[in-house]
């Protein structure tokens, strides 16, 4: 059988229509099929390209890795160094009372020991999160998620878990002192790129300290500059309790972490010991291909550039079937009439060699999230693209 057989027999499906497309190498903002297709990558495999597919840096510093050592021993109990240096990088990265690193292995796992470690340290049995929020796919993850299109089918999920709007300052009432956490996306992600304004997080900073609570910002989609800046959260002026990252964090490797002030991350340490643990969270070969990924953001000053090419898409991509482009950065929703408008344009896209999709919770945007390393030159054929691909849509019937 060829892979595509073997893929639809043998591998667990999560739709009955996935996209089938078949790839065989990757590199910089392109994946290739093995027909010689070649495809731009304008979704960066949900923001996890961000120094584009197989940096060399990236590449060499797991290589080497490799050649030392991978899996010692679960998390927390060896010195290693790649997870030290890591973890030393990511704090030199934030506001100096964040200063504590746990390492997972995703957005998801990051997000399951950040709800621990905020009922641990608080002792408080409640958490808020937005309407419309994506935490991830696991229990505790989805229970803190936002639609309920997602979660219907699983309950009884996690009590203890309310919503607020996104943005809305009436409902920031809600947090009180039981609330032992809000967890909310600095940019809303899968609602189809939401940005609240500055005050309105400045807002939520203060109400979270009267009442004692935990601020958690998700920043597993917008972080390692997506937005433009190194964490999403730098645009509004605060700065908060524990940081969940993971996505474009290991360039293209598979890592997260949650990362917290010492003081309330040491909690984990006793009663009960080992109060989180992972066996491979923090894997070596992952922590040196993430900290090659910072210093590949930082030495080619990729972030810098990130929001004149937003505003180059923004000012190439016009056509009256565009409704509005929501952006933060390279984090951008292009808003179509309907799903029914979109999805032929996107497939159409793809055909044209451009890769996009659109968000789980607003169907009827498209999602553009390219590697930052994308040139002027490359955006200008991938906006030419889309453009073709909605002007064979838009004709009259």
């Amino acid at each position: 059988m060829n892979s595509r057989q073997l893929f639809l027999q043998h591998l667990a499906q999560t739709t009955d229509f996935p996209l089938l497309i078949e790839i065989e190498k990757a590199e910089g903002i392109y994946m290739f099929g093995p027909n010689g297709q070649k495809y731009i990558d304008l979704i960066s495999g949900i923001g996890v390209s961000n120094v584009g597919h197989r940096h060399p840096e990236v590449v060499k510093a797991a290589k080497d890795q490799m050649d030392k050592y991978m899996h010692l021993m679960v998390y927390g109990e060896y010195v290693q160094s790649p997870q030290s240096l890591l973890a030393k990088a990511l704090t030199d990265t934030l506001p100096k009372k964040l200063d504590n690193v746990y390492l997972v292995n995703s957005g998801s796992e990051a997000i399951e020991g950040a709800m621990k470690l905020a009922k641990r340290h608080t002792g408080r049995p409640n958490i808020i999160s937005c309407v419309d929020a994506y935490h991830g796919s696991s229990h505790g993850a989805l229970s803190v998620g936002g639609n309920e299109i997602f979660k219907r089918n699983y309950r009884p999920l996690l009590p203890g878990i309310s919503h607020i709007v996104y943005g809305g300052f009436a409902d920031l009432e809600k947090i009180d002192k039981d609330t032992a956490a809000v967890f909310i996306e600095t940019i809303q992600g899968e609602a189809g790129i939401k940005v609240a304004r500055k005050e309105y997080f400045q807002a939520l900073r203060r109400k979270c300290n009267e009442t004692g609570t935990l601020l958690v910002c998700d920043e597993i989609q917008c972080g390692f500059g997506r937005t433009g800046k190194f964490w999403a959260f730098e645009h509004f002026d605060i700065i908060p309790d524990i940081v969940c990252c993971a996505k474009g964090m290991g360039g293209g490797m598979p890592i997260g972490a949650f990362i917290a002030p010492k003081e309330i991350m040491h909690t984990f340490a006793n009663n009960p010991i080992l109060g989180h643990i992972t066996t491979f969270g923090g894997h070596p070969v992952s922590c040196a291909a993430s900290l090659a990924t910072i210093k590949v953001l930082q030495d080619e000053k990729l972030i810098e550039g990130v929001e004149n090419k937003a505003n180059l898409f923004k000012e190439l991509l016009v056509h009256p079937s565009i409704k509005s482009i929501r952006n933060k950065g390279l984090m951008m929703a292009v808003e179509f009439e309907s799903f029914e408008v979109l999805k032929p344009i996107i497939d159409t896209a793809i055909e044209n060699g451009v890769i996009t999709d659109w968000f789980l919770f607003c169907d009827d945007a498209m999602r553009i999230a390219p590697p930052l390393i994308i040139t002027e030159d490359q955006i200008r054929e991938a906006c030419k693209k889309i453009l073709d691909a909605i002007a064979i849509h838009s004709q009259p019937k």
